[in-house]
Parts: C-alpha cells; sequence; structure tokens
C-alpha cells in the first residue's frame, strides 16, 4: 500500500465524491442525511430517557413525565418517517449504483484513442482497476459506505463530547475522582480503545490487501471458468465436442485447494479485529466504573448513569471508528488512484477542428471528395517491423477499389490508417488535400460506413442495429435491408424492424446465421449513407447464391459512393475499377483485373490460379 500525505487522501477522496455526484447523483448526500439522522436517534433517547429516570427517582411530576415520554416518541416518530423516505431514495440508487460505476469505465473506454485499446498494459490497468472496485468492494463502493460511518463517527464523538461535559464538571467532594488527573486518564482509556481498534485496522488491511492480491489471478480463472466458458454461446460448441468441462473440474479443484491454503490470511484478517475490541472492551470497563464511582459518591442521580455509560460508550465507539476509518481510508485511497489511473489516461490522437464540407455527390470533380495516402508507413505500437511501407495512392469519389494480398499483407491495417483508428508513423494521409488529422475527428468518422470482417450485432431490435440509434426511419431501414438482401427474411420477421435480435434481453427474441447478419451488417453500412463505404470480405458468411446477387447489385447496393473492398476472393474483385495488391506491408501491383492476371509473374495472378485451380477441377 503506497505512503500518501493526508492532503493527498484528501484531494482523492474528494475527487471520488465528484465522481459519485456525477454518475450517482444524491446518493452520497442521501446516504449523508440517513446516517445524521440515524446516529441522532440514539442520543435522542438517552437523554429523554435519563431524564425520566431521574424523575422516576426524584418527584414523580406525572405532567412532566408525561411530557417526555410524548416528546421522546414523536421525535423517534419523525426520525423513523425521515429515514424511511430517505432510505427508499438511497435504496433505488444503490440497486443501480454498481451499474453506474461500470458506465465509469464504459464513457472512458468509448472516448480513449482506439490504440490505446489494443494496449495489453492499458488493458490490464482496466482489469486491476474493475477488480479492485467489483471483487473486492474498494474505491467509489467504500466511499459510499464510508459516507455512512464518516457521518456517524463525526454526529458520535461531536454529540458524546456535548453530553458528558456535566461528568466531568460536577464535583463529587472526593479528592481522587474530581480530579484532572482522573479526568485524563478516563481520556486516555478512551483514545486507548480507538489506538487498539485502529492497530487492528492496520494488521486486518495489510492482511487483506496481501490476500487480495494473491488471488487475482484465481478469481480471473473462476471468472472465465465459471462464467465465460459455461455461459457463453461462443464457447458452447467447443466445450462440448472437446470436453473441457473437465478442464473447467480441474480449475475448480485447484481453486479450492487455493482457498484452503489461504486460510491463515482469513485468521490474519479475523483475529486483530477480536483483540481489538477485547481491548477496547477494557477501556470501557474503566470508563463504567469512573461513572459509577461519581453517582455512588452523589454527583448525580440514577438517571444520568444511563446517559454518561451510554455516551461514553458512543464516544469510544467513534473514536475507535474514526481511527478505523482514517486507516481505511489510506486503503481505499490506493485503490481509488488504480481507478484515476485508468481514468487520466491521456489521449494522444491529434484533435483537428476544421469542419468536414458536406459535398453533394455529382458529376463536378470541385465536390468530390479525394483522399490520398501520401508515402505513409505505420508500426504499431509497441512493435519495431513496419506492418505498411511506403504507401502511395488516390482515390475519388464514385471509384470501385479492391485490396487483396495473403493474410499479414498489411489490408486491414491500410483500412485503420484511413479511418483514423490509427495515426501514420511516417507520411500523411488527405482529405481534398488537407492532412486528415486536421478534421474534426468525429466529422472524419461520420464519412465512412465500414463492415468489419468481425463485426458485432446487438441484442437490440433489428431496427436499432440498422440506425445505430433507438429513433429510426423505418421505410428508410426496410429499404436498407432489401437493398442488402435481407427483405425475404425481414418478412418473416413477427414484428418487422422492431424484432428483438437474440434472446438476451427479450424471450421473443430470433436467432440469425451469419449470412444474414452480415446482411444487417451491410444494411446498416447503407443506411449511415456515407459517402465511403469500407467493406471487409463483405460475403464470407453468404451463401454462393446470395454472394452472386450482391455481386450482380453491387453497383445499385453502393450507388456513387466510393467502395473499398477488401477479399480473398479474388474472383469477387472483377467489377472494381482498380485492385491494389499488398504484400509483406507493400503496394506491389495495382491495376484492373485483366490487366493483372495479364502480367503472369505478378503476385495477383499467382493468386488467381491458385484459387481458378479448384474450380477448374
Amino acid at each position: 500500500m503506497n505512503k500518501s500525505t493526508l492532503r493527498e487522501r484528501v484531494s482523492v477522496t474528494v475527487r471520488g465524491y465528484d465522481i459519485l455526484k456525477e454518475y450517482c447523483p444524491g446518493l452520497a448526500s442521501g446516504k449523508a442525511a440517513s446516517a445524521l439522522i440515524t446516529a441522532l436517534q440514539p442520543f435522542v433517547s438517552l437523554w429523554f430517557s435519563a431524564q425520566i429516570i431521574n424523575e422516576l427517582t426524584g418527584q414523580r411530576r406525572v405532567n412532566l413525565l408525561f411530557f417526555y415520554v410524548c416528546i421522546v416518541l414523536l421525535c423517534n416518530l419523525v426520525i423513523s418517517m425521515l429515514r424511511s423516505v430517505l432510505d427508499r431514495i438511497t435504496s433505488e440508487k444503490q440497486a443501480q449504483m454498481w451499474d453506474f460505476f461500470q458506465k465509469v469505465f464504459t464513457d472512458k473506454q468509448l472516448s480513449m484513442d482506439y490504440v490505446d485499446l489494443e494496449n495489453a498494459e492499458i488493458l490490464q490497468q482496466r482489469k486491476k482497476a474493475e477488480e479492485n472496485l467489483f471483487m473486492f468492494g474498494n474505491g467509489l463502493g467504500q466511499l459510499v459506505w464510508g459516507t455512512e460511518g464518516l457521518i456517524r463517527t463525526a454526529v458520535n464523538i461531536i454529540v458524546s463530547i456535548c453530553m458528558s461535559v456535566t461528568l466531568f464538571t460536577r464535583k463529587t467532594g472526593y479528592g481522587l475522582l474530581d480530579s484532572p488527573f482522573c479526568i485524563f486518564a478516563i481520556l486516555l482509556c478512551i483514545l486507548f480503545g480507538g489506538w487498539c481498534s485502529s492497530r487492528a485496522a492496520v494488521k486486518e488491511n495489510n492482511a487483506f490487501e496481501k490476500w487480495s492480491k494473491e488471488n487475482v489471478s484465481f478469481y480471473r480463472a473462476f471468472d472465465f471458468f465459471g462464467c465465460d466458458l459455461c455461459m457463453k454461446p461462443e464457447y458452447a460448441k467447443d466445450v462440448r465436442i472437446y470436453e473441457q468441462n473437465h478442464a473447467a473440474d480441474r480449475a475448480f479443484e485447484k481453486m479450492q485447494l487455493h482457498d484452503r491454503e489461504q486460510n491463515h490470511l482469513i485468521h490474519q484478517m479475523c483475529c486483530p479485529e477480536a483483540w481489538g475490541g477485547f481491548l477496547a472492551s477494557l477501556s470501557n470497563a474503566v470508563c463504567y466504573l469512573f461513572v459509577v464511582a461519581k453517582a455512588a459518591m452523589g454527583a448525580f442521580g440514577v438517571g444520568s448513569i444511563v446517559q454518561y455509560v451510554g455516551v461514553l460508550t458512543r464516544l469510544g465507539e467513534g473514536l475507535q471508528e474514526a481511527m478505523f476509518m482514517y486507516t481505511d481510508n489510506a486503503v481505499c485511497c490506493s485503490h481509488l488512484q488504480g481507478l484515476y489511473a485508468f481514468l487520466d489516461i491521456p489521449n494522444k490522437k491529434y484533435q483537428g477542428t476544421l469542419p468536414i464540407e458536406k459535398r453533394a455527390l455529382c458529376d463536378c470533380n470541385d465536390n468530390d471528395y479525394e483522399i490520398e495516402f501520401c508515402d505513409v508507413s505505420f508500426k504499431y505500437p509497441g512493435s519495431d517491423a513496419y506492418a505498411l511501407r511506403h504507401i502511395s495512392l488516390k482515390f475519388r469519389v464514385g471509384e470501385r477499389l479492391a485490396v487483396v494480398g495473403m493474410n499479414g499483407s498489411g489490408k486491414t491495417t491500410f483500412i485503420k490508417l484511413l479511418c483514423r483508428l490509427y495515426d501514420p508513423t511516417e507520411g500523411k494521409i488527405l482529405l481534398n488535400g488537407i492532412d486528415i488529422q486536421k478534421y474534426n475527428y468525429e466529422e472524419y468518422m461520420g464519412i465512412f460506413s465500414v463492415v468489419f470482417q468481425d463485426f458485432k450485432l446487438f441484442s437490440f431490435s433489428l431496427g436499432q442495429n440498422i440506425a445505430a440509434n433507438a429513433d429510426y426511419d423505418k421505410a428508410r431501414v426496410e429499404y436498407c435491408l432489401k437493398k442488402a438482401g435481407f427483405g425475404e427474411r425481414l418478412a418473416q420477421m413477427p414484428n418487422g424492424t422492431d424484432t428483438c435480435l437474440y434472446k438476451d434481453f427479450s424471450e421473443n427474441g430470433v436467432e440469425i446465421s451469419g449470412g444474414e447478419a452480415q446482411k444487417i451488417a451491410l444494411a446498416r453500412a447503407l443506411y449511415k449513407d456515407a459517402p465511403f463505404i469500407v467493406l471487409d470480405e463483405p460475403t464470407s458468411a453468404l451463401d454462393p447464391v446470395a454472394e452472386a446477387e450482391v455481386y450482380s447489385k453491387f453497383n445499385e447496393i453502393v450507388g456513387q459512393k466510393t467502395a473499398i473492398y477488401i477479399s480473398h476472393r479474388l474472383s469477387s474483385c472483377r467489377f472494381c475499377d482498380e485492385i491494389i495488391v499488398f504484400d509483406h506491408g507493400l503496394i506491389i501491383q495495382r491495376g484492373s483485373h485483366n490487366n493483372l492476371v495479364a502480367d503472369v509473374k505478378g503476385k495477383y495472378a499467382e493468386l488467381w490460379r491458385a484459387q481458378a485451380q479448384y474450380y477448374e477441377k
């Protein structure tokens, strides 16, 4: 656990409350109000109980007794009603607390540079922050619960001191009990109880930190074998075919053995608390003897014994809890700093400000979009090898461009650079003669519709998947689906575009095949209506008939948009205006299909012959 100054801890804690205020407004303040009322209630009962007992052992004035009883009942009724209202409000917010905390991570990850999403170190940082929060309940969650403890502790200490002042000021006539030394000794006993609790907390937290660090990998394994492997559909077939459930059983056995070996750490967490509680009880006993001794010497009545014993108990508990919270806050702050380390990861991608001019698609070249790669080279972060080298090419709106090559030749990297998911290591990419880094990033992304090979559909309605929005133009969605070849399947869906995909959130959701999913992804790209459409293996999951239908209607589907087409099936590139051949990060050939096939010594012709021989046989 890193040592930090009090000022640093205050700063870390205040920032945590700011995050709570942003994502869970009203939760911390509601908890604080509820804790304040809850902490005051025992003192109200203590004071009135003391007055009632004193009156019963004294003058026994009925009117005054009735008044005390009515007031204490009224106070308790009001406090209970306020607690009920506050608890109802905070319980609703607390039920959603973990969802709000997940949104903290989601918002950060959605705003991060794409390059950081593939950075193993940063992913590990997020995993660690999530484990601290969700697995061990520290960080933001600890702040929520700590708010109650903080208010309760402050009330216990302040009110107890106020209500116990007369204990030390009332004289007994017996020198030892009235001496400052005796008062100092009693206060020292109370502080000793708090110190014992604080030391116990330090040992308990140290044991917990050691236990949590040694169990992180096992909890990750449990999360995978207990949840992902058993529950996720993508693992289900392999688990059954290859009987991987036995691997899960072996993993669980190892985890159980590890848990048994970790029992000594559990004991280390429990023992300090027990010893701390025992020593604190001894200090309380000394305080009680002092109260009884003063009462026996006639300093106050029987009812006041109830009051003073109660407030000294509360004062001792308050001091113990204050010292425990101070120690516990150090642990909380260390976990919060882990969260902040992730949240504070800077975005290094330059964010330009130039707007993208909304150009109409027409025959006038002045209104066209033109993209140019100017001697672009690229290395992935942490790698010394170039994924792309000296790429120079230009294409305009309306052109059909095919990108082909062996696996690992740089095709997908080329697309990532085009979409500015990465920035070039060397060289520039220009849009209408201007470096794309100078454009507003979101507007630049808006000119591309991309269907990646590993695209994802979501468990929302079909229409929401197409429009990427809860509000969408139903007629336009249907038009795009029909254009992508999904019209016949759409007619079979029970609720049309309102039909939910998959069954994650709706028992009436429908399952779709890989080919159907690919058509939906293509329709989503068409719905966006961007001037550039990028298709990464867009027909890999389609049957031959559906694939032939897409190719035959490709110009109709794409319209006047610029189409960039990545494929391993060279026969599907014949309709493109130009084909670019990548090999080991270089453009080694470019031209039309017929010209490239005619170059019998070229890479394209080699790939063409390799594929064609299976059809010729």
